[in-house]
Protein backbone atom coordinates (compact mmCIF):
# COMPACT_ATOMS: atom_id res chain seq x y z
CA UNK A 1 0.00 0.00 0.00
CA UNK A 2 1.27 3.50 -0.81
CA UNK A 3 1.50 5.82 2.24
CA UNK A 4 -1.21 8.46 2.57
CA UNK A 5 0.05 11.96 1.90
CA UNK A 6 -1.67 14.72 3.89
CA UNK A 7 -2.89 17.62 1.77
CA UNK A 8 -0.77 20.77 1.92
CA UNK A 9 -3.68 22.82 3.26
CA UNK A 10 -4.06 20.66 6.39
CA UNK A 11 -0.45 21.30 7.57
CA UNK A 12 -1.02 25.07 7.23
CA UNK A 13 -4.21 24.79 9.29
CA UNK A 14 -2.36 22.72 11.91
CA UNK A 15 0.35 25.38 12.26
CA UNK A 16 -2.30 28.10 12.62
CA UNK A 17 -4.04 26.11 15.38
CA UNK A 18 -0.74 25.69 17.24
CA UNK A 19 -0.16 29.46 17.06
CA UNK A 20 -3.64 30.18 18.40
CA UNK A 21 -3.27 27.66 21.25
CA UNK A 22 -3.21 29.54 24.58
CA UNK A 23 0.09 29.69 26.45
CA UNK A 24 0.28 28.06 29.87
CA UNK A 25 0.71 30.22 32.99
CA UNK A 26 4.33 29.05 33.36
CA UNK A 27 5.11 30.01 29.74
CA UNK A 28 3.58 33.47 30.24
CA UNK A 29 5.55 33.95 33.49
CA UNK A 30 8.82 33.00 31.75
CA UNK A 31 8.12 35.39 28.87
CA UNK A 32 7.25 38.23 31.28
CA UNK A 33 10.53 37.80 33.17
CA UNK A 34 12.81 37.36 30.12
CA UNK A 35 11.41 39.50 27.29
CA UNK A 36 11.70 43.28 26.96
CA UNK A 37 8.32 45.00 27.14
CA UNK A 38 8.11 48.50 25.70
CA UNK A 39 5.44 50.66 24.06
CA UNK A 40 7.26 51.31 20.80
CA UNK A 41 6.69 54.39 18.58
CA UNK A 42 4.89 52.35 15.93
CA UNK A 43 1.44 50.95 15.20
CA UNK A 44 2.43 47.27 14.76
CA UNK A 45 0.50 44.68 16.81
CA UNK A 46 2.73 43.06 19.50
CA UNK A 47 3.37 39.29 19.28
CA UNK A 48 2.31 38.39 22.85
CA UNK A 49 -1.33 39.22 23.60
CA UNK A 50 -1.30 42.49 25.59
CA UNK A 51 -3.68 41.01 28.19
CA UNK A 52 -0.64 38.93 29.25
CA UNK A 53 1.81 41.84 29.39
CA UNK A 54 3.11 42.45 32.92
CA UNK A 55 1.83 44.90 35.53
CA UNK A 56 1.02 48.44 34.28
CA UNK A 57 1.51 47.57 30.57
CA UNK A 58 -1.38 45.09 30.59
CA UNK A 59 -3.84 45.83 27.73
CA UNK A 60 -1.87 48.96 26.77
CA UNK A 61 -3.22 48.70 23.18
CA UNK A 62 -6.71 49.44 24.57
CA UNK A 63 -5.55 52.85 25.85
CA UNK A 64 -6.47 55.95 23.85
CA UNK A 65 -3.55 57.03 21.64
CA UNK A 66 -2.71 60.73 21.66
CA UNK A 67 0.45 60.26 19.59
CA UNK A 68 2.84 57.42 18.70
CA UNK A 69 5.78 59.74 17.90
CA UNK A 70 8.52 59.87 20.52
CA UNK A 71 12.20 58.99 20.87
CA UNK A 72 12.83 55.93 23.10
CA UNK A 73 15.69 56.45 25.56
CA UNK A 74 17.92 53.58 26.74
CA UNK A 75 17.43 54.56 30.41
CA UNK A 76 15.16 52.76 32.87
CA UNK A 77 14.07 49.12 32.61
CA UNK A 78 11.09 46.81 32.80
CA UNK A 79 10.05 46.50 36.50
CA UNK A 80 10.53 42.70 36.42
CA UNK A 81 14.04 43.00 34.91
CA UNK A 82 15.58 45.60 37.21
CA UNK A 83 19.00 44.91 38.72
CA UNK A 84 18.50 42.90 41.93
CA UNK A 85 19.60 45.80 44.17
CA UNK A 86 17.11 48.16 42.47
CA UNK A 87 14.48 45.40 42.39
CA UNK A 88 14.65 44.97 46.19
CA UNK A 89 14.65 48.74 46.84
CA UNK A 90 11.60 49.20 44.58
CA UNK A 91 9.56 46.29 45.89
CA UNK A 92 7.15 45.12 48.55
CA UNK A 93 6.31 41.85 50.31
CA UNK A 94 2.79 40.47 50.77
CA UNK A 95 3.57 38.93 54.16
CA UNK A 96 1.56 36.37 56.11
CA UNK A 97 2.08 37.91 59.55
CA UNK A 98 2.50 35.30 62.29
CA UNK A 99 0.66 35.45 65.61
CA UNK A 100 2.31 37.08 68.69
CA UNK A 101 4.91 39.55 67.30
CA UNK A 102 3.65 43.08 66.64
CA UNK A 103 3.56 44.58 63.13
CA UNK A 104 6.40 46.92 64.09
CA UNK A 105 8.62 44.01 65.18
CA UNK A 106 7.92 42.06 61.97
CA UNK A 107 8.80 45.07 59.79
CA UNK A 108 12.02 45.63 61.78
CA UNK A 109 13.02 41.97 61.28
CA UNK A 110 12.52 42.25 57.52
CA UNK A 111 14.60 45.44 57.46
CA UNK A 112 17.41 43.55 59.23
CA UNK A 113 17.15 40.43 57.02
CA UNK A 114 17.22 42.37 53.72
CA UNK A 115 19.77 44.91 55.01
CA UNK A 116 17.80 47.94 53.82
CA UNK A 117 17.42 51.36 55.43
CA UNK A 118 13.68 51.90 55.27
CA UNK A 119 10.55 49.72 55.49
CA UNK A 120 6.88 50.46 56.14
CA UNK A 121 3.61 48.57 56.31
CA UNK A 122 0.05 48.93 55.02
CA UNK A 123 -1.76 49.10 58.36
CA UNK A 124 -1.12 47.79 61.86
CA UNK A 125 -2.29 44.33 62.89
CA UNK A 126 -2.63 43.51 66.60
CA UNK A 127 -0.01 41.02 67.90
CA UNK A 128 -2.45 38.07 68.01
CA UNK A 129 -3.93 38.83 64.56
CA UNK A 130 -2.50 36.99 61.53
CA UNK A 131 -2.76 37.47 57.77
CA UNK A 132 -2.04 39.96 55.03
CA UNK A 133 0.52 42.64 55.92
CA UNK A 134 2.00 44.54 52.96
CA UNK A 135 5.60 45.48 53.82
CA UNK A 136 7.01 48.19 51.53
CA UNK A 137 10.79 48.49 51.06
CA UNK A 138 12.81 51.71 50.50
CA UNK A 139 11.31 53.44 47.43
CA UNK A 140 7.97 51.63 47.78
CA UNK A 141 7.42 53.27 51.20
CA UNK A 142 6.19 56.28 49.21
CA UNK A 143 3.01 54.25 48.60
CA UNK A 144 2.45 53.33 52.25
CA UNK A 145 -0.05 56.11 52.96
CA UNK A 146 -2.29 55.18 50.02
CA UNK A 147 -2.16 51.49 51.05
CA UNK A 148 -3.03 52.29 54.67
CA UNK A 149 -6.24 54.02 53.57
CA UNK A 150 -7.29 51.14 51.26
CA UNK A 151 -10.18 48.83 52.25
CA UNK A 152 -9.56 45.63 54.21
CA UNK A 153 -11.22 42.19 54.51
CA UNK A 154 -11.18 39.96 57.59
CA UNK A 155 -12.31 36.51 58.71
CA UNK A 156 -12.94 36.36 62.45
CA UNK A 157 -14.32 34.14 65.21
CA UNK A 158 -16.79 35.62 67.69
CA UNK A 159 -17.62 33.92 71.01
CA UNK A 160 -21.10 34.57 72.40
CA UNK A 161 -21.53 34.56 76.19
CA UNK A 162 -24.93 32.83 76.12
CA UNK A 163 -26.89 30.61 73.74
CA UNK A 164 -29.09 32.15 71.03
CA UNK A 165 -32.28 30.83 69.45
CA UNK A 166 -30.89 30.00 65.99
CA UNK A 167 -28.02 30.49 63.56
CA UNK A 168 -30.29 32.70 61.44
CA UNK A 169 -30.52 35.20 64.32
CA UNK A 170 -26.71 35.61 64.32
CA UNK A 171 -26.62 35.88 60.51
CA UNK A 172 -29.26 38.66 60.61
CA UNK A 173 -27.36 40.54 63.34
CA UNK A 174 -24.09 40.40 61.37
CA UNK A 175 -25.80 41.67 58.21
CA UNK A 176 -27.50 44.43 60.26
CA UNK A 177 -24.11 45.82 61.29
CA UNK A 178 -23.26 47.24 57.85
CA UNK A 179 -22.95 50.80 56.60
CA UNK A 180 -21.61 53.69 58.71
CA UNK A 181 -21.15 52.67 62.37
CA UNK A 182 -20.00 54.53 65.48
CA UNK A 183 -16.92 52.95 67.06
CA UNK A 184 -14.72 53.71 70.04
CA UNK A 185 -11.28 52.00 69.98
CA UNK A 186 -10.95 49.14 72.52
CA UNK A 187 -9.08 49.60 75.80
CA UNK A 188 -5.95 47.82 74.53
CA UNK A 189 -5.67 50.10 71.47
CA UNK A 190 -2.61 52.36 71.26
CA UNK A 191 -4.62 55.36 70.02
CA UNK A 192 -6.76 58.02 71.67
CA UNK A 193 -10.17 56.52 72.50
CA UNK A 194 -12.35 58.97 70.58
CA UNK A 195 -15.72 58.14 69.06
CA UNK A 196 -15.36 57.73 65.28
CA UNK A 197 -17.40 56.63 62.28
CA UNK A 198 -16.24 53.64 60.20
CA UNK A 199 -18.00 52.00 57.24
CA UNK A 200 -18.68 48.26 56.96
CA UNK A 201 -19.20 47.55 53.24
CA UNK A 202 -20.35 43.93 53.53
CA UNK A 203 -20.46 41.18 56.16
CA UNK A 204 -21.80 37.62 56.36
CA UNK A 205 -21.85 34.59 58.64
CA UNK A 206 -19.73 31.67 57.39
CA UNK A 207 -20.40 29.05 60.08
CA UNK A 208 -21.85 28.72 63.60
CA UNK A 209 -21.25 26.09 66.29
CA UNK A 210 -24.16 26.28 68.80
CA UNK A 211 -22.49 23.92 71.32
CA UNK A 212 -19.38 26.07 71.77
CA UNK A 213 -21.25 29.32 70.86
CA UNK A 214 -18.58 30.20 68.26
CA UNK A 215 -19.39 31.95 64.99
CA UNK A 216 -17.07 32.43 61.99
CA UNK A 217 -17.82 35.59 59.99
CA UNK A 218 -16.35 37.50 57.01
CA UNK A 219 -16.33 41.29 56.82
CA UNK A 220 -15.23 43.86 54.21
CA UNK A 221 -14.64 47.25 55.79
CA UNK A 222 -12.98 50.67 55.68
CA UNK A 223 -9.40 51.10 56.91
CA UNK A 224 -9.27 51.76 60.66
CA UNK A 225 -12.29 49.61 61.58
CA UNK A 226 -11.95 47.76 64.90
CA UNK A 227 -13.30 44.21 64.50
CA UNK A 228 -12.95 43.67 68.27
CA UNK A 229 -15.43 46.53 68.82
CA UNK A 230 -17.68 45.09 66.10
CA UNK A 231 -17.85 41.75 67.98
CA UNK A 232 -18.82 43.56 71.22
CA UNK A 233 -21.59 45.41 69.34
CA UNK A 234 -22.73 42.09 67.86
CA UNK A 235 -23.11 40.64 71.36
CA UNK A 236 -25.06 43.72 72.51
CA UNK A 237 -27.35 43.50 69.47
CA UNK A 238 -28.14 39.84 70.25
CA UNK A 239 -28.61 40.63 73.95
CA UNK A 240 -26.20 37.90 75.11
CA UNK A 241 -22.82 39.65 74.99
CA UNK A 242 -19.87 38.65 72.83
CA UNK A 243 -16.16 39.07 72.22
CA UNK A 244 -13.64 38.43 69.47
CA UNK A 245 -11.85 35.12 69.79
CA UNK A 246 -9.58 35.11 66.73
CA UNK A 247 -8.96 37.27 63.65
CA UNK A 248 -7.20 36.98 60.29
CA UNK A 249 -6.86 39.65 57.59
CA UNK A 250 -7.51 38.02 54.21
CA UNK A 251 -7.18 41.10 51.99
CA UNK A 252 -5.46 44.49 52.18
CA UNK A 253 -6.24 46.86 49.30
CA UNK A 254 -6.03 44.91 46.04
CA UNK A 255 -3.86 42.07 47.45
CA UNK A 256 -5.28 38.99 49.15
CA UNK A 257 -4.17 35.64 50.56
CA UNK A 258 -3.82 34.11 47.10
CA UNK A 259 -1.67 36.93 45.68
CA UNK A 260 1.86 35.61 46.26
CA UNK A 261 1.62 35.68 50.06
CA UNK A 262 4.89 34.62 51.74
CA UNK A 263 6.11 33.93 55.29
CA UNK A 264 9.06 35.33 57.23
CA UNK A 265 10.87 32.02 56.61
CA UNK A 266 10.54 32.60 52.85
CA UNK A 267 12.16 36.03 53.19
CA UNK A 268 15.01 34.61 55.30
CA UNK A 269 15.60 31.66 52.93
CA UNK A 270 15.51 33.86 49.81
CA UNK A 271 18.12 36.24 51.23
CA UNK A 272 20.30 33.29 52.37
CA UNK A 273 20.14 31.74 48.89
CA UNK A 274 21.20 35.02 47.28
CA UNK A 275 24.02 35.63 49.79
CA UNK A 276 25.48 32.10 49.53
CA UNK A 277 24.70 30.99 45.97
CA UNK A 278 24.18 34.33 44.16
CA UNK A 279 20.81 33.01 42.96
CA UNK A 280 18.20 35.80 43.00
CA UNK A 281 15.27 33.75 41.60
CA UNK A 282 13.77 33.04 45.06
CA UNK A 283 14.20 36.69 46.13
CA UNK A 284 12.40 37.85 42.96
CA UNK A 285 9.47 35.55 43.82
CA UNK A 286 9.25 36.76 47.43
CA UNK A 287 9.52 40.49 46.60
CA UNK A 288 7.13 42.03 44.06
CA UNK A 289 7.63 45.32 42.13
CA UNK A 290 5.77 48.32 43.58
CA UNK A 291 3.90 48.69 40.25
CA UNK A 292 1.70 45.73 41.27
CA UNK A 293 0.11 47.90 43.98
CA UNK A 294 -1.02 50.41 41.31
CA UNK A 295 -2.67 48.10 38.76
CA UNK A 296 -6.18 49.27 39.77
CA UNK A 297 -5.40 52.96 38.99
CA UNK A 298 -6.18 54.68 35.69
CA UNK A 299 -2.99 55.12 33.62
CA UNK A 300 -1.29 57.97 31.79
CA UNK A 301 1.72 57.04 29.59
CA UNK A 302 4.39 59.76 29.21
CA UNK A 303 7.20 60.29 26.69
CA UNK A 304 10.67 59.29 27.89
CA UNK A 305 11.89 62.89 27.49
CA UNK A 306 9.30 64.14 30.04
CA UNK A 307 10.04 61.58 32.77
CA UNK A 308 12.92 63.28 34.61
CA UNK A 309 11.18 66.66 34.56
CA UNK A 310 8.21 65.08 36.41
CA UNK A 311 10.63 63.49 38.92
CA UNK A 312 11.89 67.04 39.64
CA UNK A 313 8.31 68.28 40.19
CA UNK A 314 7.32 69.66 36.77
CA UNK A 315 3.64 69.85 35.87
CA UNK A 316 2.22 66.99 33.81
CA UNK A 317 1.53 68.77 30.53
CA UNK A 318 -0.52 67.48 27.61
CA UNK A 319 2.25 67.56 24.93
CA UNK A 320 4.19 64.92 26.93
CA UNK A 321 1.29 62.41 27.01
CA UNK A 322 1.44 59.40 24.66
CA UNK A 323 -1.57 57.35 25.80
CA UNK A 324 -4.37 57.74 28.35
CA UNK A 325 -7.08 55.51 29.76
CA UNK A 326 -10.85 55.72 29.35
CA UNK A 327 -12.97 56.92 32.26
CA UNK A 328 -10.54 59.39 33.87
CA UNK A 329 -12.61 61.76 36.03
CA UNK A 330 -11.76 65.18 37.48
CA UNK A 331 -9.77 64.99 40.77
CA UNK A 332 -9.36 61.21 40.41
CA UNK A 333 -6.09 59.62 41.59
CA UNK A 334 -4.19 58.24 38.58
CA UNK A 335 -0.76 56.68 38.00
CA UNK A 336 1.70 58.21 35.50
CA UNK A 337 3.93 55.58 33.83
CA UNK A 338 6.79 55.29 31.34
CA UNK A 339 6.71 53.36 28.06
CA UNK A 340 8.50 50.50 29.87
CA UNK A 341 5.75 50.25 32.51
CA UNK A 342 7.58 51.96 35.40
CA UNK A 343 5.53 54.11 37.79
CA UNK A 344 6.72 57.75 37.75
CA UNK A 345 4.25 59.27 40.20
CA UNK A 346 0.74 59.30 41.60
CA UNK A 347 -1.22 62.34 40.38
CA UNK A 348 -4.61 64.04 40.67
CA UNK A 349 -6.35 64.40 37.30
CA UNK A 350 -7.18 67.98 36.24
CA UNK A 351 -8.64 66.87 32.87
CA UNK A 352 -11.17 64.17 32.05
CA UNK A 353 -10.64 61.68 29.22
CA UNK A 354 -12.99 63.71 27.01
CA UNK A 355 -11.05 66.95 27.60
CA UNK A 356 -7.67 65.26 26.96
CA UNK A 357 -8.93 63.97 23.61
CA UNK A 358 -10.03 67.46 22.46
CA UNK A 359 -7.16 69.67 23.74
CA UNK A 360 -3.63 70.28 22.47
CA UNK A 361 -2.18 72.14 25.48
CA UNK A 362 -2.77 72.39 29.20
CA UNK A 363 -2.04 70.74 32.54
CA UNK A 364 -3.38 67.17 32.59
CA UNK A 365 -2.69 66.39 36.25
CA UNK A 366 -0.91 67.67 39.34
CA UNK A 367 1.61 65.50 41.16
CA UNK A 368 0.50 63.90 44.43
CA UNK A 369 3.56 61.72 45.17
CA UNK A 370 6.69 61.17 43.07
CA UNK A 371 7.72 57.49 43.11
CA UNK A 372 10.66 57.26 40.70
CA UNK A 373 14.14 58.37 41.75
CA UNK A 374 15.50 61.54 40.11
CA UNK A 375 17.93 61.15 37.20
CA UNK A 376 16.81 57.59 36.40
CA UNK A 377 16.17 59.11 32.96
CA UNK A 378 18.41 61.85 31.46
CA UNK A 379 17.55 65.53 31.77
CA UNK A 380 15.81 66.74 28.61
CA UNK A 381 14.66 70.24 29.50
CA UNK A 382 16.52 73.50 28.87
CA UNK A 383 17.60 72.32 25.40
CA UNK A 384 15.21 74.46 23.31
CA UNK A 385 16.18 77.52 21.19
CA UNK A 386 15.25 80.13 23.83
CA UNK A 387 17.03 78.25 26.63
CA UNK A 388 20.16 77.84 24.46
CA UNK A 389 20.12 81.56 23.58
CA UNK A 390 19.71 82.44 27.26
CA UNK A 391 22.73 80.31 28.26
CA UNK A 392 24.85 82.00 25.58
CA UNK A 393 23.80 85.48 26.79
CA UNK A 394 24.71 84.55 30.40
CA UNK A 395 28.18 83.48 29.20
CA UNK A 396 28.64 86.79 27.32
CA UNK A 397 27.48 88.83 30.34
CA UNK A 398 24.31 90.11 28.63
CA UNK A 399 22.26 88.53 31.46
CA UNK A 400 23.20 88.01 35.11
CA UNK A 401 24.04 84.54 36.48
CA UNK A 402 20.35 83.89 37.26
CA UNK A 403 19.27 84.76 33.70
CA UNK A 404 17.78 88.13 34.74
CA UNK A 405 18.27 91.32 32.66
CA UNK A 406 21.17 93.61 33.64
CA UNK A 407 22.55 96.91 32.27
CA UNK A 408 24.04 95.11 29.19
CA UNK A 409 20.82 93.34 28.18
CA UNK A 410 19.61 94.29 24.65
CA UNK A 411 16.29 96.13 24.47
CA UNK A 412 14.89 93.56 22.03
CA UNK A 413 15.33 90.79 24.65
CA UNK A 414 13.61 92.87 27.35
CA UNK A 415 10.72 93.54 24.98
CA UNK A 416 10.23 90.02 23.57
CA UNK A 417 11.20 87.61 26.36
CA UNK A 418 8.51 86.74 28.93
CA UNK A 419 9.68 85.34 32.27
CA UNK A 420 6.69 83.28 33.43
CA UNK A 421 8.16 82.84 36.90
CA UNK A 422 8.12 86.61 37.46
CA UNK A 423 4.55 86.82 36.13
CA UNK A 424 3.36 84.10 38.52
CA UNK A 425 5.09 85.80 41.47
CA UNK A 426 3.43 89.13 40.65
CA UNK A 427 0.03 87.43 40.44
CA UNK A 428 0.62 85.75 43.80
CA UNK A 429 1.66 89.08 45.38
CA UNK A 430 -1.41 90.81 43.94
CA UNK A 431 -3.58 88.00 45.32
CA UNK A 432 -2.08 88.45 48.82
CA UNK A 433 -2.76 92.21 48.73
CA UNK A 434 -6.32 91.70 47.55
CA UNK A 435 -7.05 89.06 50.20
CA UNK A 436 -7.46 91.48 53.20
CA UNK A 437 -9.87 93.66 51.18
CA UNK A 438 -11.93 90.60 50.21
CA UNK A 439 -11.96 89.40 53.84
CA UNK A 440 -13.12 92.84 55.07
CA UNK A 441 -15.89 92.99 52.47
CA UNK A 442 -17.02 89.48 53.40
CA UNK A 443 -17.07 90.36 57.12
CA UNK A 444 -19.13 93.53 56.48
CA UNK A 445 -21.66 91.63 54.35
CA UNK A 446 -22.03 88.87 56.98
CA UNK A 447 -22.46 91.43 59.78
CA UNK A 448 -25.05 93.30 57.74
CA UNK A 449 -27.01 90.13 57.01
CA UNK A 450 -27.01 89.18 60.71
CA UNK A 451 -28.23 92.64 61.76
CA UNK A 452 -31.04 92.53 59.21
CA UNK A 453 -32.03 89.05 60.39
CA UNK A 454 -32.05 90.28 64.00
CA UNK A 455 -34.30 93.26 63.18
CA UNK A 456 -36.79 91.19 61.20
CA UNK A 457 -36.95 88.41 63.81
CA UNK A 458 -37.46 90.79 66.79
CA UNK A 459 -40.49 92.59 65.42
CA UNK A 460 -41.89 93.50 62.02
CA UNK A 461 -42.99 96.85 63.52
CA UNK A 462 -39.43 97.73 64.63
CA UNK A 463 -38.16 96.69 61.22
CA UNK A 464 -40.70 98.94 59.50
CA UNK A 465 -39.72 101.97 61.60
CA UNK A 466 -35.96 101.44 61.38
CA UNK A 467 -35.64 100.20 57.82
CA UNK A 468 -35.21 103.62 56.03
CA UNK A 469 -32.49 104.84 58.44
CA UNK A 470 -30.91 101.40 58.52
CA UNK A 471 -30.49 101.14 54.74
CA UNK A 472 -29.20 104.75 54.44
CA UNK A 473 -26.39 104.18 57.00
CA UNK A 474 -22.72 104.18 55.96
CA UNK A 475 -22.37 100.44 56.68
CA UNK A 476 -24.56 99.68 53.67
Amino acid sequence: HSPRVAPAGSSVKKRRKEKKRALSDDDVADIQHTEDFLIKPESRVPQLDTSQWPLLLKNFDKLNVRTTHYTPLPSGSNPLKREISDYVRSGFINLDKPSNPSSHEVVAWIRRILRVEKTGHSGTLDPKVTGCLIVCIERATRLVKSQQSAGKEYVGIVRLHNAIESEAQLARAIETLTGALFQRPPLIAAVKRQLRVRTIYESKLVEYDPERRLGIFWVSCEAGTYIRTLCVHLGLLLGVGGQMQELRRVRSGILGEMDNMVTLHDVLDAQWQYDNHKDDSYLRRVILPLEKLLTSHKRLVMKDSAVNAICYGAKIMLPGVLRYEDGIELNQEIVVITTKGEAICLAIALMTTAVISTCDHGIVAKIKRVIMERDTYPRKWGLGPKASQKKMMIQKGLLDKHGKPNENTPESWRREYVDYRDASRKEAAAGHQAAPEVDRAAKVSIASALMLLLYTSVSPMICTHLAPDFWSSDDF
